[in-house]
């Protein structure tokens, strides 16, 4: 009787506390695995495989039909194809360009959309935005005959002014400023909201405070409003920089990658190679070649344009 009172009670451990409490955990997220699934397979079916499978192919070289194994053959190729140094010396020349000039050309807007004083502001948003909401092939088109050389509108409106024609698609130089033309005015909207987005979050008391201490427009733009905009500014350009190295519509539809390859890009000539000749190997490492150059370009101005701390 003694020893049975005196006998320590059996209380449960921390630990199997714990193992339980694990494995009540584990049973009430395993539904969450279900609802995730599809995505994952998703994911895996229409990016995973497809890019695993271009980069296996990318060691191939097809001929006759038959795919035989070459190595890194096709990345050297990659180094003695002249069309491959003209389409990156097209595209970097595009981004030399244009990327600064649209990115600038969207933060004046968005800061002059954001004054208080302007009238019709929403409307004045709206009509810079609309050029981003129209399909890529219809502008293209819609720039296409506007500036043809024969009847386009636009040469009828140098000619207004007495000005001769100007061969727009067909000279090397000119063609170039076609395609940087047409790319900016569909894109700046597109960056101008961003920006706009950003300017909105700016609080408005660093304005009050920056006037008190008796700042002027000007610095007030580049010592409040160009620092507190830098990771909109950096979102912006990466985006722009990669669409440009994308490039692949306008040039398709404006120019056909000519005249003497001028409008070539790395886009278009990769669907030359693979859907004109066939070539799905080389056009895999010409696909892999720009995905590299992208993620160097993007860590390049990620690095450059990183907020100092």
């Amino acid at each position: 009787m003694t020893s049975t009172l005196l006998r320590p009670s059996r209380r449960p451990s921390a630990n199997a506390g714990g193992r339980a409490g694990a494995r009540s955990t584990a049973g009430r997220s395993r539904p969450g695995y279900w609802f995730v699934l599809p995505a994952v397979a998703l994911f895996a079916i229409f990016f995973l495989y497809p890019l695993l499978s271009s980069l296996w192919q990318s060691f191939f070289s097809t001929t006759g039909g038959e795919s035989t194994w070459v190595g890194g053959a096709q990345y050297l190729r990659l180094f003695h194809d002249p069309l491959v140094a003209k389409s990156l010396f097209n595209v970097g020349l595009i981004l030399v360009i244009q990327v600064p000039l649209m990115v600038c050309t969207a933060l004046g807007l968005a800061y002059l959309l954001n004054q208080s004083w302007l009238r019709f502001r929403t409307g004045f948003r709206a009509m810079h935005f609309l050029p981003a909401v129209t399909t890529l092939v219809a502008y293209s088109l819609v720039f296409r005959v506007m500036l043809a050389t024969d009847g386009g509108a636009v040469n009828q409106l140098l000619a207004m002014v007495g000005m001769s024609p100007v061969d727009w698609l067909n000279s090397e130089a000119w063609s170039r400023v076609a395609l940087i033309a047409s790319i900016t005015w569909r894109w700046t909207g597109y960056n101008m909201v961003i920006i706009l987005a950003g300017l909105q979050g700016i609080p408005a008391e660093l304005y009050e405070a920056a006037r008190i201490d008796g700042a002027g427009r000007w610095a007030i733009f580049t010592k409040i409003v160009i620092p507190q905009l830098r990771p909109v500014i950096l979102f912006s350009s990466i985006t722009s920089t990669i669409g440009a190295l994308q490039l692949f519509d306008e040039n398709f539809i404006l120019t056909g990658g000519g005249p003497n390859n001028a409008t070539l890009t790395p886009v278009l000539y990769l669907y030359k190679v693979g859907f004109q000749q066939f070539d799905f190997g080389y056009a895999s490492a010409i696909a892999w070649l720009l995905v590299a150059i992208i993620a160097v370009v993007s860590v390049v101005q990620f690095a450059i344009m990183k907020e100092k701390k």
